[in-house]
This record gives C-alpha cells, sequence and structure tokens, in this order.
C-alpha cells in the first residue's frame, strides 16, 4: 500500500481523492460531500492523514487517522 495522506480536492468540475504526492484514487464525485466520506473511509483504512483541500486549493481542514508523527497532546 503506497505512503502518504489521503487528499480530496476539486478538479475540473469534480471533486476526487488521492494519495497525496501519488496517484489519484479510482472515482469522481459530484458532491464535495461524497468526495469527503470516500477519502475520509480511505484514511481510515490506510492510518494516514485526510486532507480536505477548499476549492481555491488551499486547505480547509485535516483530520489523523492513526497515524501521526508529531507529539501532540489531545
Amino acid at each position: 500500500m503506497p505512503e502518504g495522506d489521503v487528499e480530496t480536492y476539486h478538479s475540473e468540475g469534480k471533486w476526487r481523492n488521492r494519495i497525496e504526492g501519488h496517484e489519484d484514487l479510482p472515482g469522481d464525485h459530484a458532491s464535495r460531500e461524497s468526495a469527503i466520506e470516500a477519502g475520509r473511509a480511505e484514511a481510515q483504512d490506510r492510518k494516514v492523514e485526510h486532507i480536505v483541500r477548499r476549492l481555491d486549493g488551499t486547505i480547509g481542514e485535516r483530520s489523523s487517522h492513526g497515524h501521526d508523527p508529531r507529539n501532540v497532546p489531545g
């Protein structure tokens, strides 16, 4: 399984997911919510961070699903 966080992003009128720095995951999504749901599930399976980007490409939210390399309480 490739290493890298799962990223949800918007491109060419559709929402998509990809492994950051690697490849796109299969499937386009008509809504942001369905793409986030699929991306979150993939991140949980891989135990990596899920990054959700806004339409302008900036990071809107991040959530960790098991792999948190930083020593941050909470």
